[in-house]
């Protein structure tokens, strides 16, 4: 293989700044070598001339004269050379500088859409999964809830009280005030519903003026009561809508997990029917009662 042939190899997979910042090293070195040729041409010359030589070989001056001017070409050519590619070096980096600036404005564009794509996403699995009148969840999302509940029950041994209610006299407020006043009503209840709860309860709204709250880790029926209880007065309590003050009353039925029902379906349904006891009856509050076997 010819030196050319090596060099032009040598050319094509140097990248040009690495081969720019080569090629000046080697140049800077034939500069200072020039330098000392020069100097020690300057010293010859001055020794002569002190030695008393009146003339000097025109010759010997020549030559060296030409030998110079040839070193300085050289010199000049390898600068120009370096120049050149360090030009070519920077006009790459600039087109690379350019690529990488519009890459990372796409790519901000991108993550903005992305980021804007996972909001609906969520924002559409939000709405699919809960009530859009009262923001609470649906009664898929509570079911699903629910029997997740009930395994931890029976693994852990513990109680479960399915508490259904109904407000009373629900369609009197949107029959006098306008179902606007029936919607405040129902975000009332919701907001004191959730109130009344904690981390691990559930709270649906099962359709219509019917909510669900299940209690988990319930402890006794005597527990469960004053809850419930307490749940009968914070529903109960007056509340505004315009400048109309409104009250609206629950009636809530009990039924516990595993006493009542073994499924989510068994204790709604035992729920439901002692709700309507309480519907019925004086009190707010009614737990599901067997029938008695004959």
């Amino acid at each position: 293989m010819s030196d050319d042939t090596v060099r032009h190899a040598t050319i094509t997979e140097t990248p040009p700044l690495a081969l720019a910042l080569e090629q000046s090293h080697e140049v800077k070195a034939k500069v200072e070598d020039l330098a000392e040729d020069l100097s020690e041409t300057n010293r010859s010359v001055e020794e002569k001339i002190a030695s008393g030589a009146t003339t000097l070989s025109a010759h010997a001056t020549l030559s060296e004269s030409l030998s110079t001017e040839a070193k300085v070409q050289e010199c000049a050519e390898d600068l120009q050379h370096v120049t050149e590619t360090l030009a070519h070096g920077i006009t790459d980096l600039r087109a690379t500088a350019d690529k990488l600036t519009r890459s990372q404005a796409a790519l901000v564009v991108s993550q903005t859409a992305l980021a804007a794509a996972q909001v609906e996403v969520e924002y559409a699995r939000h709405r699919a999964s809960h009530d859009r009148a009262t923001g609470l969840p649906n009664r898929e999302l509570f079911d699903d809830r629910a029997t997740h509940a009930i395994a931890l029950a029976e693994r852990h041994d513990w109680t479960l009280a399915m508490m259904f209610i109904d407000l009373d006299k629900f369609k009197e407020i949107n029959d006098t005030h306008g179902h606007g006043a029936g919607d405040t009503a129902l975000d009332v209840v919701a907001a004191r519903l959730l109130e009344c709860s904690r981390g691990e309860d559930a709270v649906c709204r099962a359709g219509g003026d019917e909510f669900l709250f299940l209690m988990v880790d319930a402890g006794t029926e005597q527990q469960v009561m004053r809850v419930a209880t307490r749940i009968v007065e914070c529903v109960s309590a007056p509340f505004l809508h315009g400048a109309t003050e409104l009250r609206i009353t629950p009636s809530v039925g009990i039924a516990m997990f595993p006493r009542h029902g073994q499924t989510v379906g068994e204790l709604v349904t035992n729920a439901d029917a002692a709700m309507y006891l309480a519907k019925a009856g004086a009190a707010n509050v009614e737990i599901f009662q067997e029938q008695p076997q004959h």
